[in-house]
Protein backbone atom coordinates (compact mmCIF):
# COMPACT_ATOMS: atom_id res chain seq x y z
CA UNK A 1 0.00 0.00 0.00
CA UNK A 2 2.99 2.43 1.01
CA UNK A 3 4.47 2.22 -2.38
CA UNK A 4 1.30 2.57 -4.33
CA UNK A 5 0.34 5.60 -2.27
CA UNK A 6 3.87 7.33 -2.79
CA UNK A 7 3.90 6.09 -6.75
CA UNK A 8 0.24 7.86 -6.81
CA UNK A 9 1.78 10.72 -5.00
CA UNK A 10 4.82 11.06 -7.78
CA UNK A 11 2.32 10.35 -10.71
CA UNK A 12 -0.07 13.62 -9.65
CA UNK A 13 3.72 15.73 -8.23
CA UNK A 14 4.93 14.72 -11.76
CA UNK A 15 1.49 15.34 -13.72
CA UNK A 16 0.97 18.55 -12.13
CA UNK A 17 5.01 19.64 -12.74
CA UNK A 18 4.22 19.41 -16.55
CA UNK A 19 0.74 21.29 -16.45
CA UNK A 20 1.70 23.66 -14.53
CA UNK A 21 5.26 24.67 -16.27
CA UNK A 22 3.06 23.98 -19.75
CA UNK A 23 0.53 26.48 -18.72
CA UNK A 24 3.02 29.36 -18.06
CA UNK A 25 3.95 28.67 -22.14
CA UNK A 26 0.95 30.61 -22.63
CA UNK A 27 0.66 33.02 -19.64
CA UNK A 28 4.06 34.28 -19.62
CA UNK A 29 5.45 33.36 -23.08
CA UNK A 30 8.21 35.97 -23.04
CA UNK A 31 9.88 34.17 -20.17
CA UNK A 32 10.32 30.90 -22.22
CA UNK A 33 10.87 32.90 -25.63
CA UNK A 34 13.74 34.48 -23.61
CA UNK A 35 15.45 31.59 -23.16
CA UNK A 36 15.11 29.97 -26.56
CA UNK A 37 18.83 29.61 -28.40
CA UNK A 38 19.31 31.64 -31.02
CA UNK A 39 19.74 29.12 -33.28
CA UNK A 40 16.49 27.91 -32.95
CA UNK A 41 14.13 29.61 -35.61
CA UNK A 42 10.21 30.48 -34.75
CA UNK A 43 10.86 30.86 -31.11
CA UNK A 44 6.92 32.29 -30.43
CA UNK A 45 5.68 28.43 -31.93
CA UNK A 46 8.45 26.47 -30.42
CA UNK A 47 7.14 27.73 -27.19
CA UNK A 48 3.62 27.60 -28.25
CA UNK A 49 3.90 24.03 -28.92
CA UNK A 50 6.56 22.86 -26.93
CA UNK A 51 3.94 24.13 -24.19
CA UNK A 52 0.97 22.05 -26.29
CA UNK A 53 3.22 19.07 -25.52
CA UNK A 54 3.84 19.42 -22.31
CA UNK A 55 0.20 20.17 -21.19
CA UNK A 56 -0.92 16.87 -23.48
CA UNK A 57 1.97 15.07 -21.58
CA UNK A 58 0.91 16.31 -17.92
CA UNK A 59 -3.07 15.32 -18.92
CA UNK A 60 -1.66 11.77 -20.83
CA UNK A 61 0.52 10.72 -17.12
CA UNK A 62 -3.03 11.18 -15.13
CA UNK A 63 -4.22 8.38 -16.97
CA UNK A 64 -2.74 4.67 -16.61
CA UNK A 65 -3.72 3.82 -19.95
CA UNK A 66 -2.05 6.68 -21.70
CA UNK A 67 0.70 6.83 -19.13
CA UNK A 68 3.31 4.79 -21.15
CA UNK A 69 2.99 7.01 -24.25
CA UNK A 70 2.75 10.32 -22.73
CA UNK A 71 5.80 9.06 -20.48
CA UNK A 72 7.93 8.46 -23.84
CA UNK A 73 6.43 12.18 -25.25
CA UNK A 74 7.93 14.18 -22.14
CA UNK A 75 10.94 12.06 -22.60
CA UNK A 76 11.82 13.43 -25.91
CA UNK A 77 10.39 16.92 -24.67
CA UNK A 78 12.99 16.55 -21.86
CA UNK A 79 15.44 15.54 -24.33
CA UNK A 80 14.88 18.30 -26.99
CA UNK A 81 14.67 21.43 -24.22
CA UNK A 82 18.08 19.79 -22.64
CA UNK A 83 19.85 22.44 -25.09
CA UNK A 84 17.99 25.69 -24.02
CA UNK A 85 18.74 24.84 -20.35
CA UNK A 86 22.33 24.80 -21.24
CA UNK A 87 22.10 27.74 -23.53
CA UNK A 88 20.56 29.65 -21.03
CA UNK A 89 23.54 28.98 -18.46
CA UNK A 90 26.09 30.53 -21.36
CA UNK A 91 24.34 33.08 -21.50
CA UNK A 92 24.07 34.13 -18.18
CA UNK A 93 27.40 33.11 -17.11
CA UNK A 94 28.75 35.23 -20.49
CA UNK A 95 26.12 38.48 -19.33
CA UNK A 96 26.39 38.21 -15.48
CA UNK A 97 29.52 36.23 -14.48
CA UNK A 98 28.58 33.67 -11.59
CA UNK A 99 26.33 35.45 -9.83
CA UNK A 100 23.28 33.61 -8.20
CA UNK A 101 21.29 33.67 -11.29
CA UNK A 102 23.92 31.51 -13.17
CA UNK A 103 24.79 29.61 -10.56
CA UNK A 104 20.73 28.54 -10.51
CA UNK A 105 21.44 27.77 -14.21
CA UNK A 106 24.00 25.79 -13.75
CA UNK A 107 22.47 23.62 -10.55
CA UNK A 108 19.15 23.09 -12.77
CA UNK A 109 21.00 21.13 -15.63
CA UNK A 110 21.73 17.49 -13.66
CA UNK A 111 18.03 18.37 -12.83
CA UNK A 112 16.79 16.84 -16.22
CA UNK A 113 18.58 13.43 -15.93
CA UNK A 114 16.65 12.85 -12.68
CA UNK A 115 13.59 14.23 -14.76
CA UNK A 116 14.24 11.98 -17.27
CA UNK A 117 14.60 8.95 -14.79
CA UNK A 118 11.48 9.84 -12.67
CA UNK A 119 9.63 9.86 -16.12
CA UNK A 120 11.00 6.71 -16.92
CA UNK A 121 10.32 4.56 -13.61
CA UNK A 122 6.46 5.76 -13.08
CA UNK A 123 5.47 6.24 -17.01
CA UNK A 124 7.19 3.38 -18.68
CA UNK A 125 9.29 0.44 -15.80
CA UNK A 126 6.09 0.75 -14.53
CA UNK A 127 4.36 -0.08 -17.32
Amino acid sequence: MDTLLSQDINIYLFAGLFLFTGTMHFIKPDVFIRIMPDYIPFHNAMVFWSGVAEVAGGIGYLFPEMRFFAAWGLIILLLAVFPANIDMFLKARKRRGFDLFTWITLLRLPIQPVLIWWVFCYGIASY
